[in-house]
């Protein structure tokens, strides 16, 4: 399949024949005719199912300004309810040529309080909303930069998969995350006060 898909990708450019040619002198023995074969064939469950998730995982790829790596892109494929284990969008993800943000030295992006509470996770993992405003998700990351790190808090709303706030910061502070709600309450024009269906917002523990 992967000299199938070298020949389909350069063919335009160099021919079928010329390029089976090459391969051949090279110990990669394939045939013209094999290759056509191969076209007409029916592709696998499995391939179909690659393809499909390899348009998935380019969409949030591309959504999320093309930073999040295996880890993050899996976790959002998740909340959206797509099955999929994080060694297939690793291999996939190599397929497609693509990878997260490189960063440079390991940096801790949550000092824990030993004396502080763990709030209670009240969507009990069940990343999906029937509305807007009603189920919003945060996510914190950092990007290296020429004058240093960059912190990033994001709030997500779930139902439309689209980020509402966000705030960037040299520090990791509380404020933070705060100030990327804020935004979204803002932007979206959210008064609790008159709002039945009051909206959650769920970070994991390190966001």
């Amino acid at each position: 399949a992967t000299i199938v898909t070298f020949i389909r990708e350069h063919k335009d450019r160099f021919g079928v024949e010329p390029i089976c040619a090459v391969l051949t002198e090279f110990g990669v023995k394939i045939a013209p005719s094999t290759y056509y074969a191969a076209l007409e064939r029916p592709k696998s469950e499995r391939e179909v199912r690659d393809e499909e998730l390899m348009r998935e995982i380019t969409r949030v790829y591309d959504e999320n300004y093309r930073v999040y790596g295996a880890r993050k892109i899996w976790r959002q494929l998740q909340r959206e309810g797509v099955a999929v284990g994080r060694g297939r969008v690793e291999r996939l993800m190599r397929k497609l040529g693509i990878s997260g943000a490189v960063r440079g030295k390991t940096v801790r992006t949550t000092i824990g309080d030993k004396d502080g509470v763990r709030g209670a996770d009240l969507v009990k993992r069940q990343f999906t909303a029937g509305a807007p405003n009603r189920l919003w998700v945060a996510d914190f990351t950092y990007v290296a930069t020429w004058a240093g790190i960059v912190y990033t808090a994001f709030a997500i709303d779930v139902f439309s998969r689209k980020i509402v706030g966000w705030c960037c910061s040299m520090s990791k502070e509380t404020d933070l995350v705060l100030d990327a709600i804020d935004m979204g309450l803002r932007h979206r024009d959210y008064r609790w006060s008159e709002n039945e269906n009051k909206l959650i917002h769920h970070s994991d523990a390190g966001s």
